[in-house]
């Protein structure tokens, strides 16, 4: 991506994660924040030793960092010379926002800047009977039914704990804004390119909608387990628990076989992956019987190295703690700031994660500068709130 001028008018978590996955392949990615700044900043504690929560720290390494009230006409020129060589604008604005100000893509930015790709990320998009309303991860698992398929008889419908709405839609921006330039490079000219919230949570339901489009039952909360393969399922054993997953009838007999129950797989309501699903309480009262001799870290490595998917239910600290984090560099630290990488590995053109994330407004003179401003310029926008120089102020 080195070359590539991404102008960055998001907050919070998908658009950040979409431009930082660009910044970490060589992209120059210039965050423009508001004056009261990116709310991320302050979803703590924990907060890092620079005063911003650890989550921003997430989400923004890598950026170039300058604020604009872009309510005011002086700062909607500023981003107009932003624009003028850039490639890619990233926004999640509520839809409407950017027309109010004299923005909108089809009135004015696919006119003014032909070649540019603007990706909108939203909560439902801008028309619909929902388009234009506000969203938010957890809201959107509920109205699209992941709540109703996560969680057991005794949780309810339950939140998946990490916000995987967002996460995933910043993925879907990124690879929109991939295929817009490489369909660029075709055309010359760039297009708008759509990532809503509430499109992304309805494709998270693999297989639960096919699967009710297929019987007409509703999928209900089954836990840990899966609704189409078993024994696919966390199971207790002598001292933690595992989870454990059997795709086939061969990894099935090998499971058996290692746990010494040799006898399930010839039982008719285990013979075959449909009928283990048919009698999967019953089966889990009999896997569970026969791991209570078995320690949890022991089992699952005996299992893997037959072939059978095993892992015992790892918190945290022991999941970045263990040395394939380490062998696969996932953990980076730049300038005193580590965070996870960019899951993407590209083995030619490896990327290469970027510096620190950047104190608010921190490149604001470097960058007015270079856009032809003056000193007097810059105060004046400054002392306007235009461009402040702190959050907040002036």
């Amino acid at each position: 991506m080195q070359g590539v001028k991404v102008v960055d008018l998001t907050r919070v978590v998908a658009g950040p994660l979409c431009t930082q996955m660009l910044s970490d392949h060589g992209a120059d990615v210039i965050k423009v924040e508001p004056p009261s700044g990116d709310e991320a900043r302050t979803l703590g504690p924990p907060f890092a030793p620079d005063g911003n929560a650890a989550y921003f720290g997430a989400l923004n390494r890598g950026k170039r960092a300058m604020s604009l009230d872009l309510a005011q006409p002086a700062a909607r020129d500023v981003l107009s010379r932003l624009l003028e060589d850039a490639d890619v604008l990233v926004e999640n604005f509520v839809p409407g926002t950017m027309e109010k100000w004299g923005l909108g893509y089809d009135e004015v930015l696919s006119r003014k800047y032909p070649r540019l790709v603007c990706c909108t990320i939203s909560g439902f998009g801008a028309d619909g009977p929902l388009g234009g309303l506000p969203g938010y991860d957890a809201v959107l698992q509920a109205m699209c039914g992941l709540m109703s398929i996560n969680g057991d008889a005794a949780s309810g419908p339950t939140r998946v704990g990490i916000p995987v709405v967002d996460h995933l839609t910043g993925y879907v921006a990124q690879s929109g804004i991939l295929m817009a330039l490489r369909a660029r490079e075709q055309t010359g000219k760039g297009q708008r390119v759509e990532a809503a919230l509430f499109d992304t949570a309805l494709s998270l339901l693999v297989p639960h909608a096919a699967n009710w489009m297929s019987s007409g039952v509703t999928p209900g909360l089954l836990g840990s387990a899966h609704p189409n393969i078993a024994p696919y399922d966390k199971y207790q054993a002598q001292d933690a628990l595992v989870f454990i997953g059997i795709l086939n009838d061969a990894q099935f007999r090998r499971f058996c076989a290692h746990i010494g129950r040799t006898g399930l797989p010839a039982d008719e309501r285990f013979s075959s992956n449909a009928q283990r699903v048919t009698n999967r309480d019953a089966l889990k009262l009999e896997i569970e019987a026969a791991l209570q001799e078995c320690p949890a870290a022991s089992l699952c490595e005996a299992l893997m190295r037959i072939g059978v998917p095993a892992s015992p239910v790892n918190g945290v600290p022991q999941a970045l703690s263990h040395a394939h984090v380490a062998h696969r560099g996932m953990v980076v630290e730049r300038g005193g700031h580590k965070a996870l990488r960019s899951p993407a590995r590209l083995l030619g053109t490896p990327g290469t994660p970027g510096g620190a994330p950047p104190a608010f407004a921190a490149d604001s003179q470097q960058l007015l500068l270079a856009l032809g401003y003056k000193a007097e310029e810059i105060e004046a926008l400054r002392s306007t709130g235009a461009a402040p120089s702190r959050k907040g102020g002036s």
